[in-house]
């Protein structure tokens, strides 16, 4: 038996009415590039939509709003810290390349992980290597390579994986 496939006049929403969106603030919402917006939102993601592979989808929205709570904290917190450090002068920096171990496979949870790690002040993703098992990371301050590295993969790789479940 086979499954007859379905046709989707939207099979990403949100990207049609993001797409429909930015067509008319670059053509200041005229009436002829509204509906030229509309057919480009339309055929555009059901075009490349069975192209893209299926993302993993996250299991629990608090949990999500609890992760980005957390991100704009950290985001915060690390201004000020590296505002005082940058302050001071730079012999009193300790910058470094530290190699986090990883365990997060998955594409989209894997950007979410890195980039979360990068938006952090005074933390950058540098490189995942060919194996996607260790990510490296420049440190404008280290004082304890293992205690960042624990804090790193508690605060960002934990939640990303429960969230994930992946």
């Amino acid at each position: 038996m086979s499954k007859k496939s379905k046709f989707v006049w939207f099979p990403t929403p949100y990207h049609s009415l993001l797409l429909w969106l930015v067509w008319q603030i670059l053509h200041e919402f005229s009436r002829g590039h509204m509906v030229l917006g509309a057919v480009f939102a339309i055929v555009i993601p059901w075009i490349v939509a069975p192209l893209s592979e299926k993302e993993p989808v996250a299991k629990n929205p608090l949990k999500v709003l609890l992760y980005l709570l957390r991100l704009v904290q950290d985001i915060i917190v690390s201004n000020f810290e590296v505002a005082k450090r940058v302050l001071q002068s730079n012999r009193h920096l300790k910058p470094a390349f530290i190699a986090v171990p990883i365990t997060i496979s998955e594409p989209l949870p894997l950007t979410i992980f890195t980039s979360s790690v990068s938006l952090t002040p005074g933390t950058c993703s540098v490189e995942l290597s060919n194996d996607k098992q260790w990510l490296y990371v420049h440190v404008l301050h280290l004082e304890d390579e293992q205690k960042l590295i624990a804090q790193i993969k508690q605060r960002y790789e934990a939640p990303i994986k429960e969230i994930f479940q992946c």
